[in-house]
């Protein structure tokens, strides 16, 4: 018995290394995504958007509203706000814009990374924010756009009004330290709360009417 222990005991620690190394080849931060494009930036940028999917479609939507207002897209799909915090410092602070404009919490209220606390994803934001200003950085706070259910996360109840209750807690900070604050919430949602079908194809990500919505509301605050 106290044979098969010990065997038990070595599988399970060999398991639990070999996880540990998958996880570390696995670029968790997904730091790779954007070295390449980071090292070939010869213009300082007005604008970094940072975030995950809502920001990351940005790119291939409406490439050309970033273009012409020398905006940078560094926002990856599926990232949570743990995630965009680790690698908040190569594609944003050393890309030294003027503003970062920081969309986060739709995968974090998915548990993509598992549970966190709103309070929680708010110490990120909130790091973020000191982080960028502490490298004279202007930071912007976005309200997570509107959704009433994850298709890839069905499990998740009451969305609508978690992510109501973070929007309110992500304004209250922002007028709290006098950060800007783009409501993209208000100018998508439905009355039920939902991002409607008329700007989205899945109840999640924005289509290209989207974003030609919340492009003047960014501009807003960055002119």
């Amino acid at each position: 018995m106290k044979k098969y222990l010990l065997i038990l005991a070595a599988i399970s620690f060999s398991a639990i290394s070999l996880s540990a190394q998958n996880d570390a080849a696995g670029d968790w931060a997904q730091f790779g995504r954007y070295a390449a494009a980071n090292s070939e930036v010869d213009e300082k940028p007005y604008a970094v958007l940072m975030g995950d999917s809502i920001t990351d479609g940005w790119d291939g939507k409406d490439p050309e509203f970033l273009e012409e207002n020398n905006i940078l897209c560094r926002g990856i799909s599926g990232q949570n706000s743990s995630q965009m915090l680790v690698r908040f410092r190569q594609d944003v602070i050393d890309l030294d814009p003027k503003y970062v404009v920081i969309l986060a919490g739709t995968n974090d209220i998915a548990c993509n990374g598992g549970y966190i606390s709103h309070e929680h994803i708010m110490d990120n934001l909130k790091s973020m924010c000191e982080l960028a200003r502490a490298h004279k950085i202007r930071p912007v706070l976005c309200s997570v756009t509107p959704s009433v259910q994850f298709w890839w996360r069905k499990s998740i109840t009451g969305v609508s009004d978690k992510i109501l209750r973070l929007n309110e807690m992500i304004k209250a900070y922002a007028e709290e330290k006098r950060i800007p604050y783009v409501d993209y919430y208000s100018a998508l949602a439905d009355e039920n709360g939902a991002l409607p079908a008329e700007y989205s194809d899945d109840g999640v990500h924005p289509n290209t009417a989207a974003y030609k919505v919340m492009e003047p509301l960014l501009l807003k605050v960055l002119k």
